[in-house]
């Protein structure tokens, strides 16, 4: 990690490299660094959401389980099964619901950063669509509806910018991009 002295950049490490062919893997590369970028300015990730749904899948999977291995055979457990049945698909409707309505496209949750008068943290998202090079990164705050919520940014750029020909990430130029967005979102908040 870097010292409180250094400036904010990332370490010398192996370069990230992503296969230029595959959409999936340039944007799965891009989300993790955007992830590093985000912990590195401040803020620790909400798990929230995610704890939430593997508790409900662990509940999907433990119906599941007591539906296959109850003790009794089939006829005289029918209303048993019935049950089981329907308590799976209302758990995994429950699921869907939250993926759809709370977690869309973010690939990050936030706190506020340690210190800071926000109540609110942020959520990342980000878009890159099958047959193009335009990545789109957006900042919101976690609780739009909250007083110190702030207006979304985002930016559209082309992924050619930060990979070089042979799928190695440029990191230098995609933090400072993302830094920027990140200061871009915060300074709106101060001028509100």
């Amino acid at each position: 990690m870097a010292s409180d002295g250094a400036a904010a950049t990332p370490a010398k490490v192996t370069p990230k490299k992503a296969n230029l062919l595959d959409p999936y893997s340039i944007k799965h590369l891009l989300d993790e660094t955007i992830s590093d970028v985000v912990k590195n300015k401040g803020y620790t990730e909400d798990t929230r959401l995610g704890n939430w749904k593997l508790g409900i899948g662990a509940a999907v999977i433990a119906v599941a389980l007591l539906a296959q291995f109850y003790p009794k055979k089939f006829p005289q457990n029918r209303e048993f099964l019935l049950g089981c049945i329907a308590l799976y698909v209302v758990l995994n409707v429950v699921l869907l619901i939250l993926s759809y309505t709370k977690e869309k496209d973010a690939i990050l949750f936030t706190h506020p950063p340690a210190g800071s008068f926000n109540s609110t943290g942020l959520t990342i998202s980000s878009k890159l669509p099958r047959f193009s090079d335009m990545y789109t990164l957006t900042i919101a705050s976690a609780d739009p509806q909250s007083i110190s919520a702030n207006k979304p940014v985002h930016f559209t750029k082309s992924v050619t910018k930060w990979f070089t020909k042979e799928g190695v990430l440029v990191e230098g130029l995609f933090w400072k991009d993302v830094e920027k967005l990140i200061d871009d979102y915060n300074s709106e908040r101060k001028s509100k």
